[in-house]
């Protein structure tokens, strides 16, 4: 198995970060082929029986903040310090010292490379760099390999990747881009999504574009200065870029149904030395999820503070009714997702000796995680189903009705206030919006949700139609235009629906964006720079 040097060689290039004062970033039913908790007594065995008593064990963990996928698993267990909660202290590992070494990277290759150097015992990743990452230990190492052991959130449907231009760019298509320069993380799982979708438009990604590596935050600025005419990128700056106000998404990962996932690779040679350090990782991870389903404003709100991605963008990807389920399992749908970044390395011919996707199969070793429930007192049947089943419940906030149907739900973040107000429907939503704005109150961001497929969207860029009394969302205007040809409804905008609920007139929607808080944040992130 052969990766093309030459391609990978740009994988392990390290992007400058630059940073602007008007750019504020911080530091990218389960399945019967993985294998069981029954592994779980051979690799407990298999751990040395010598006492760790005096000694210090390095546990070193690659992670990346601002990839919100890895935020749960990554920055809420760092900063929680659930790891230290649920590591052994007895037995072997009584009188142990631990050394937790945590560092942040902007996309999956540096940590595969810090990996194979020994550097880094676990990694939290995409896809694409994941089977990169499980390939490149096949290839370079001898007696090590590397482990895909959970799952931290994923999309069925490949939500969170996206393509975005600057906003006052004429592009409204990938096929709009032949000629033009397009940046992207190389080696990330948007990498491999913005290669196949050229190619589905019929734009040929080697000869037809410029294809540029470029970190999220190096891509930003350079959409803000006019220096690419797009940019695509992972969880959650297509999202994020345009809730800033300085880019549009032209392209959603989830119109190439393809499923795509973040989730945890380990050094085979630490596992099999340390699998209770391991299963203690992965219960604090679970422990992690719990937290921000009990808790999701305030966690992200604290994942703001941690990563400088704004709560609310947070709250889109993770929160109930997310664009990303937080469910730690490796099914079928997660394995489909390694399978298929396999299968897109070989179409494109990155793989110099084919691999059988199917050989993820046996890269994937579920035992830690059954292990890490069974400690946690955990049903894994029941984790699964809870992370499924987190959509959008309770009443509504104007009506009192209970809700129903989670796709046709709407929310509101009015500013200030510590929690999300939650509709049964889009027009209660938007007449308690107006309300509030007649008090001179704004929220934060407003939510509602595809019809078809109950993605959360950004109410201001959704497509709507009306149909009597209902209201209904769409992320694509396609599917607007169609659902309006059915129901014989019709297609209007968001400030259409601001005046049919209004009982003055048109008003605008007051989103506030800047608060005096996060002004404060930049400026102490900002000015040390600028004084160094």
């Amino acid at each position: 198995m052969k990766l093309n040097h030459s391609w990978l060689k740009r994988l392990s290039v390290t992007c400058a970060l630059t940073l602007s004062a008007t750019f504020v970033a911080a530091c990218s039913a389960p399945s019967e082929t993985a294998s069981t908790g029954e592994e779980t007594a051979e690799s407990v065995s298999a751990e040395s029986a010598e006492s760790y008593d005096g000694e210090t064990i390095r546990i070193s963990i690659g992670t990346q903040d601002q990839v919100i996928n890895t935020a749960v698993g990554g920055a809420t267990v760092r900063e929680l310090g659930l790891l230290e909660k649920h590591l052994p202290t007895t037995g072997k590992y009584e009188g142990v010292e631990y050394e937790i070494e945590w560092s942040s990277y902007t996309s999956g290759p540096p940590i595969t490379n810090k990996m194979l150097a020994d550097q880094i015992d676990i990694g939290l990743m995409g896809d694409f760099p994941a089977v990169i990452n499980l390939i490149k230990f096949q290839e370079e190492l001898e007696g090590v390999t590397s482990t895909f052991i959970g799952t931290l959130a994923y999309s069925p449907n490949g939500a969170g990747n996206a393509v975005v231009v600057p906003k006052d760019s004429d592009v409204t298509s990938l096929a709009d881009l032949k000629g033009g320069s397009v940046s992207v993380p190389f080696g990330s799982a948007a990498h491999g999504m913005v290669l196949k979708a050229l190619s589905d438009a019929g734009v040929d990604p080697e000869s037809d574009v410029e294809l540029i590596s470029q970190a999220p935050e190096v891509g930003g600025t350079s959409l803000r200065t006019g220096q690419i005419d797009a940019h695509a990128d992972f969880v959650p700056f297509g999202e994020l870029f345009p809730y800033r106000g300085f880019a549009k998404k032209i392209f959603d990962g989830a119109q190439t149904g393809v499923p795509t996932l973040h989730g945890i690779v380990v050094r085979s040679d630490f596992a099999e030395e340390h699998p209770a350090i391991v299963e203690a990782y992965l219960q604090a991870m679970l422990e992690a999820n719990e937290t921000f389903r009990e808790s999701p404003e305030e966690i992200s709100a604290q994942i703001e503070e941690w990563s400088g991605i704004e709560k609310e963008v947070v709250y889109m990807f993770l929160g109930p009714s997310g664009l990303q389920p937080i469910n730690p399992s490796i099914g079928e749908v997660q394995l489909e997702a390694l399978k298929n970044s396999i299968a897109t390395l070989i179409s494109l011919g990155k793989i110099e000796s084919p691999v059988d996707p199917e050989d993820v199969t046996a890269w994937v070793d579920e035992s830690f995680l059954k292990a890490a429930m069974e400690n946690a007192g955990l049903d894994y049947d029941e984790v699964i189903a809870e992370g499924e089943s987190y959509v959008i419940s309770g009443k509504d906030a104007l009506t009192d009705e209970d809700i129903t149907e989670p796709k046709m739900a709407a929310q509101l973040w009015v500013q200030e206030e510590p929690t999300v107000t939650n509709f049964a429907s889009i027009p209660n939503m938007v007449k308690q919006l107006n309300t509030l704005q007649g008090e001179g109150k704004a929220a934060d961001v407003i939510f509602v949700h595809d019809r078809n497929k109950g993605w959360k969207l950004f109410g201001e860029n959704a497509y709507y139609v009306t149909s009597g009394d209902e209201v209904s969302a769409f992320l694509l205007a396609d599917d607007a235009e169609a659902f309006a040809s059915e129901s014989g409804g019709q297609v209007v905008s968001f400030k259409d629906l601001l005046q049919t609920y209004s009982a003055s007139g048109p008003q605008p929607a007051q989103v506030s964006r800047l608060t005096q808080e996060r002004l404060l944040l930049a400026l102490e992130r900002v000015l040390p720079m600028l004084a160094g």
